[in-house]
């Protein structure tokens, strides 16, 4: 894709990256078919005619090889160092213990051909015959609709497949007017790996607006956690001078990291989660229905901390006013915890602030374009 490479990256050192990050692995494969975005040509391809695209795949006289290094993948990175081979290789490259693997995708964004579904049936039944743990990621398109999207869903949906990811890059508006795009999903098919989004504004800038309204339609993402059990912004991480795509998360250079406003809200999401999710309302008055679509809340309880975590996104011109009416929960409103995301739309420079404040009085005030995070401590 053009992206800065130093080739020093290979599986184990993405473990251990994973392992120093505190984050679940999730190496995504090739499901015997090329990007169809691809200009290399396949095994097949012998002109210019047929270079671009799916184009056969894998030959099949090779897939039980293709297939194999799949399944010795999951053994390298889980194995037993006594008893498996590669567990033994991993072993002798300096980590005895198993990474403990629970995921594994099987296809990006693929054009869903004959050739990819024959393909990707293989691998994932050998994967599931071998590795019944295992959760399989398959995959739906670049679109939150379309082709790709439909005969994907059909096909995991068809083989049972534990989680479907789902891309999508979009305008900040079709995040603002599809808070409700989970709400509807069945509950009973594969659950979603939203590997890919972002909000892309015309010359795509990462800026407050494209921040806050990703924080808004996560709001609404976590309320379906249940069936959407993983997110992740893309692309992640850019060198500058050394990339045909923006915007990415964070960028460097050989001295400096350079996080966006993007990047701040997904730490605050990733270090504010909880394991219950409690249903809320927010109300602002009388503000019109448009406006409305325009706030947006999500309270959480994490168990490890015994902390009650509200998160609130205000995408309008003006501050607001709520007032927090937790009902029965006891927690201590005297020392909150606030951390607030702010600016103008246009801003690129701005980062989280945090303060202990008193909000005895439960009315809380939302700056004009802000995300804002209380932390309140569970009383006994």
């Amino acid at each position: 894709w053009g992206y800065h490479q130093t080739r020093g990256l290979g599986y184990h050192e993405y473990f251990l990256f994973c392992e120093d990050l505190g984050a679940e692995p999730l190496p995504v494969l090739a499901a015997g078919v090329p990007c169809q975005n691809s200009s290399v040509p396949s095994a097949h391809s012998h002109n210019l005619v047929t270079t671009n695209g799916q184009q056969c795949g894998v030959p099949m006289e090779q897939m039980p090889q293709y297939i194999q290094d799949v399944l010795d993948l999951i053994e390298y990175a889980n194995g037993d160092a006594k008893t498996s081979r590669w567990g033994r290789v991993r072993a002798k490259a300096g980590h005895p213990e198993p990474f403990n693997m629970k995921y594994i995708g099987i296809g990006n964004e693929d054009l869903i051909s004959p050739a990819f579904v024959e393909r990707f049936t293989m691998i994932c039944n050998a994967v599931s015959e071998k590795y019944p743990d295992i959760k399989i990621v398959g995959t739906s398109g670049p679109f939150y609709e379309g082709s790709d999207y439909t005969y994907g869903w059909q096909l995991a949906d068809s083989m049972h497949i534990s989680l479907v990811d789902e891309h999508y890059y979009v305008a900040p508006g079709w995040m603002v007017n599809n808070q409700d795009f989970y709400d509807n999903y069945d509950r009973d098919k594969p659950h979603v790996y939203l590997g890919e989004y972002a909000a892309h504004l015309p010359g795509r800038q990462s800026n407050v607006e494209t921040a806050l309204t990703e924080a808004l339609y996560l709001l609404s993402v976590e309320r379906n956690a249940d069936v959407v059990e993983m997110t992740s912004y893309a692309p992640l991480l850019a060198k500058e001078g050394h990339t045909q795509w923006r915007p990415d998360l964070i960028y460097f250079n050989n001295t400096k990291v350079k996080p966006t406003v993007d990047y701040y809200v997904q730490k605050l999401f990733g270090n504010n989660s909880g394991e219950v999710y409690i249903a809320s309302k927010l109300s602002a008055g009388n503000l019109p229905a448009t406006a409305m679509k325009r706030q947006g809340a999500s309270v959480v309880f994490n168990k490890e901390t015994d902390t009650y975590i509200v998160k609130i996104a205000n995408l309008l011109p003006v501050a607001t006013s709520l007032a927090l009416d937790l009902g029965n929960i006891p927690v201590n409103l005297s020392e909150a915890e606030v951390t607030v995301l702010s600016g103008n739309p246009s801003d690129t420079g701005v980062s989280p602030q945090t303060k202990v404040v008193s909000i005895a009085d439960g009315n809380i005030e939302l700056l004009p374009y802000s995300f804002t995070v209380i932390r309140l401590k569970k009383l006994y």
